[in-house]
């Protein structure tokens, strides 16, 4: 079964110029195939848009998890909300 993962950012206003998304991914220990962003600045523009595009691709099963913006990485907030699967 794939797995894919939403990651909704909050504080998205903090993210700079420097902010690496390759390196905020690794940083939250997400077990997924596939992993798309929620925010105004990178990745999709809502959550529907999102979870549409990991409907499309194949997955089976798909989580949201909440992060916020902390430096140059993401730090998750709350827990992981399963809505697909």
């Amino acid at each position: 079964m794939k797995t894919g993962a939403i990651v909704y950012v909050v504080g998205g206003e903090n993210i700079g110029d420097e902010f690496n998304l390759e390196d905020a991914r690794k940083s939250l220990n997400i077990e997924a195939d596939r992993i798309e962003f929620v925010s105004p600045l990178i990745g999709h523009f809502d959550v529907m848009d999102a979870w549409w595009l990991l409907i499309t691709k194949g997955m089976n099963r798909i989580i949201c998890i909440t992060a916020e913006v902390v430096g140059n990485s993401l730090r998750t907030v709350g827990r992981e909300l399963r809505l697909y699967g």
